[in-house]
C-alpha cells in the first residue's frame, strides 16, 4: 500500500514536471508522455492524480500562482515599491509568466479554472492598494484600472524583451556593447530598468 507521503511526493514531481513542459510547450504543445518521464513515473499517473491534461495545466497555474501571491504579499506603503516587487519576482520566476500567457492563449475570452477564488485574491489586492493610497472612495473606485496599469509596466520587460531593447535602443544579445558591466542576459540594465518602472509607479499614484 502506498503511504501518504509516496503519494504526495509523487503528485509534486508530476506538478513540477509540468509546470517546466507548460512553460515551454503551452497546453497544445505539452506532451503527457514527457512530462511522465520527467518525473520518473507512469503515465496512467497522470490520470489517476489529475484526470486529465487540462486539469493537470490547471493545477498547475494554480500552484503556481499561490506561490507568486505569497512570494509578492499585497500592496503596502509605497506603490512605485510595490510594482518594483513585480518587476522582481517576475525576473526572477519567469515561468509564471509564460503560464499565464499560454493559458491567455488556451481559453481565450472563455471562462478559466478557479475564476472566483482567483477574482477574490485579486480583490484583496485592490483594497490593499486602495488602502495604500487613501481611504478614500475615488481611491477605491480606481484602484482595479490602477493596479492593472502597475502590473503592465512591471511584467512588460519580461513578457516582451525584444520590445523592450527595441525602445531602449539596445543592441541585440551578443552583439558585444550588450554586455557591458550591469546588462543581464537580455541587455539592459536591470537596476536601472526597475528604478524607472518605480518613478513611474509613483507618479501614476500620487494625490492630484
Amino acid at each position: 500500500m502506498r503511504s501518504g507521503g509516496t503519494l504526495v511526493g509523487t503528485r509534486a514531481r508530476l506538478l513540477a514536471a509540468a509546470r517546466a513542459e507548460f512553460a515551454a510547450h503551452g497546453m497544445g504543445g505539452a506532451r503527457v508522455g514527457r512530462i511522465a518521464e520527467q518525473a520518473g513515473v507512469n503515465k496512467e499517473r497522470i490520470y489517476g492524480y489529475f484526470g486529465s491534461k487540462e486539469q493537470l495545466f490547471a493545477a498547475v497555474v494554480a500552484e503556481a500562482l499561490t506561490e507568486h501571491a505569497e512570494l509578492l504579499g499585497l500592496p503596502e506603503g509605497d506603490p512605485g515599491e510595490y510594482a518594483g516587487r513585480i518587476y522582481d519576482l517576475h525576473r526572477g520566476n519567469p515561468q509564471l509568466l509564460r503560464l499565464m500567457m499560454w493559458e491567455s492563449l488556451h481559453y481565450g475570452t472563455g471562462g478559466l479554472p478557479n475564476a472566483r477564488q482567483r477574482a477574490e485574491r485579486y480583490r484583496a489586492t485592490v483594497d490593499a492598494l486602495a488602502a495604500a493610497r487613501g481611504s478614500g472612495s475615488e481611491e477605491t473606485t480606481g484602484s482595479p484600472a490602477t493596479l492593472l496599469a502597475l502590473i503592465g509596466i512591471a511584467v512588460l520587460p519580461t513578457a516582451f524583451p525584444q520590445l523592450t531593447r527595441l525602445v531602449l535602443g539596445l543592441p541585440e544579445p551578443g552583439a558585444g556593447s550588450a554586455a557591458e558591466a550591469g546588462a543581464d542576459a537580455e541587455g539592459w540594465d536591470d537596476a536601472e530598468l526597475r528604478a524607472g518602472i518605480v518613478t513611474l509607479a509613483r507618479r501614476m499614484t500620487a494625490h492630484p
